[in-house]
């Protein structure tokens, strides 16, 4: 028999759902009731086996029955999932010996009584699968929306594993190359199927070679299959291949394999590859030029030509509203939304630099710092501007808090060389996490429990520092004078 080809774009009918249809009246007289019907075909050949795709239910009235056991046998080795036996006009009732054969080899065999046609039969089965065809669709489009509004979301590469999960009810992970756990969501498995996914993860993705590249193949990387999958005490694992060349692939362990499985986790794969990859912008040759430079000793104002303007930059400093770490996938993605491909993430902050003056929108999930524009040799001053201004964001509950711009007004005339002169005789008893402290305090009108949460540390030592302050400069902090005067100075020297 040939290799069978591939099922067809519907998913199976259970034979038990057939056998439900009361107004068919079929019964159900040997082998197991749990089939899966792919189609149906009808013949009174003597031997029906060239004519066998593999998957369908058999209808015949046994015109040229003969050996019973020969029939089913064929029947078997050709796939057939069901035998329906039509009563009349050739048989009173289906014959002892069918029904002894079909219970030796396994294959359900279906009594068809007189009054139901054949083409009934196929006419509910064509139902059948065009309904269970329907429901697949509408399954697939929910768990489509819900990926696509996961991957909006903070933590978009999470999100999306954890909906994965939730509509292929099992586990997911992304895995690296070497089979390395980068994330995962659902339900926990055992040791030895966590190490077949792991082996799965390196055929879909093979790390590099090291000979150099294979021939024929880019980047040093061995030809390799998008997907592959087994079954493991019936857990059904699969892999698939993130694009992009990320060295990524993504990992299903999955009691059961609907039909439509795979489209989802297509859609997951593809919304993974975009999250994931490196987005460059068109001047990234320039800006990596630049960084080659920095890492072989230039200075910042050398490399300035090339990343733009003087004044052009602006560092974004950001962390999760609920507290939780956030990992370089994830500081990439809320980069990319807000239109950068350079970040950076440690284990509480994740910073950014946007290219140009940017006015930066609330991003759902995060408190948000934004720095003044500043050139690149101003660009640590930008750092600690957007670090001030996350921890006014978090202290103030507000979404987003941009650095203001220097001092203007009465502060204004006053000439900047002899501000910052006086500033630095003023506040010279001062150590920087005590200028820094006093300073966030006076910005937020002297709020105990505001400044600890800016600075992440405790009220009594926001207390502490304060009175340390007070005692070093010997001034009164309850004075609006005071106050006033040593706000000035503050915003002339920081």
């Amino acid at each position: 028999m040939p290799d069978s080809p591939a099922g067809p774009p519907t998913p199976p009918v259970s034979l038990a759902e057939l056998l439900g249809s009361q107004e068919l009246g079929l019964r159900l007289l040997a082998g197991p009731g749990q089939a899966e019907l792919l189609w149906v075909h009808t013949s009174e050949m003597a031997d029906p086996y060239p004519y066998l795709l593999g998957g369908e239910l058999l209808l015949t009235a046994g015109v040229q029955l003969s050996d019973a056991d020969t029939y089913v046998a064929r029947l078997v080795e050709a796939g057939a999932s069901a035998l329906g036996f039509g009563v009349t006009p050739v048989y009173d009732t289906v014959p002892d010996t069918l029904v002894e054969a079909c219970e030796r080899h396994g294959l359900p065999l279906v009594e068809v009584p007189p009054e139901t046609r054949f083409t009934a039969i196929a006419r509910a089965v064509w139902r059948l699968m065009a309904e269970a065809r329907h429901r697949e669709l509408r399954r697939v489009t929910r768990a489509q929306q819900a990926l696509a509004t996961a991957a909006a979301r903070p933590d978009p590469v999470q999100a999306v594993l954890r909906q994965l999960a939730v509509h292929l009810e099992g586990r997911v992970a992304l895995l690296t190359a070497d089979g390395g756990v980068l994330h995962a969501a659902g339900g926990r498995t055992a040791p030895d199927v966590q190490t077949a996914l792991a082996r799965l993860a390196r055929v879909v993705v093979p790390a590099p070679t090291q000979t150099g590249a294979v021939a024929g193949t880019p980047g040093g990387r061995k030809p390799s299959p998008s997907s592959a999958a087994e079954s493991r005490d019936g857990v059904h694992l699969f892999a698939y291949a993130l694009g992009g060349g990320q060295g990524l692939a993504l990992a299903l362990a999955t009691p059961r394999r609907d039909a439509g499985d795979h489209t989802v986790a297509g859609i997951a794969v593809v919304l993974l590859s975009l999250l994931t990859a490196p987005h460059q912008g068109a001047d990234a040759a320039g800006r990596s030029a630049a960084l080659v430079r920095l890492l072989l000793g230039a200075a910042p104002g050398e490399v300035a030509p090339l990343l733009g303007d003087e004044d052009s930059w602006t560092v974004v400093h950001a962390r999760r509203a609920d507290g939780t770490p956030a990992d370089r996938l994830t500081a990439g993605a809320l980069a990319a939304a807000l239109g950068s491909a350079l970040s950076d993430a440690d284990r509480e902050t994740v910073r950014i630099l946007l290219h140009g003056p940017r006015a930066v929108p609330p991003q759902s999930g995060w408190s948000i710092g934004v720095s003044e524009p500043a050139a690149v040799t101003a660009l640590p001053d930008a750092d600690a501007q957007a670090a001030r201004a996350l921890g006014h964001a978090e202290a103030t509950r507000v979404p987003v808090s941009t650095h203001r711009p220097g001092l203007g007004g009465l502060a204004g005339l006053v000439a900047p060389d002899r501000a910052e002169a006086h500033a630095r005789a003023l506040l010279a008893p001062l150590t920087v996490p005590l200028a820094e402290t006093l300073r966030c305090w006076l910005g937020l009108h002297g709020s105990w429990d505001r400044t600890a949460v800016a600075l992440r540390i405790h009220r009594n030592t926001v207390r502490q520092r304060i009175a340390r302050c007070a005692a070093l400069l010997d001034m009164d902090l309850d004075d609006m004078d005071v106050r006033t005067e040593l706000w000035f100075a503050l915003r002339s020297r920081m």
